[in-house]
């Protein structure tokens, strides 16, 4: 992912925080993100399986999960300094890593079903 120095110094760290190898997120793949998410709603969620074609794996979402088919748009990694740029030191985090973000709330953690 083409990011700035800071971003990039920031996300190593979140890998490094964790104890994970950072996975880069290109800035020409895609995610998938609910349009929730650009209206400021919190928290903000996210999750990565396993990248795919055109994909880099994460799904971003703000507020409660729907099951609505089109709840997920796609868009790609480098629009989200402008959606989102909370989630940006997240993006590194490798597939199997979940993180819930909210103002004064971090929750970042591994989970194995995404991996399948």
């Amino acid at each position: 992912m083409n990011t700035t120095p800071d971003t990039q110094v920031a996300q190593d760290l979140k890998c490094q925080e964790y104890g994970v190898q950072p996975v880069d997120c290109d800035k020409d793949l895609k995610v998938g993100i609910s349009l929730n998410v650009r209206e400021g709603v919190l928290p903000l969620n996210g999750l990565r399986c396993n990248p795919s074609g055109d994909t880099c794996g994460w799904y971003i979402w703000a507020g409660e999960w729907s099951d609505d088919p089109d709840f997920f748009k796609p868009l790609h990694v480098e629009h989200l300094s402008e959606w989102c740029p909370e989630v940006l030191p997240f993006l590194k985090l490798p597939p199997g890593w979940r993180f819930l973000f909210a103002p004064e709330h971090e929750d970042v953690w591994h989970d194995e079903e995404l991996e399948l």
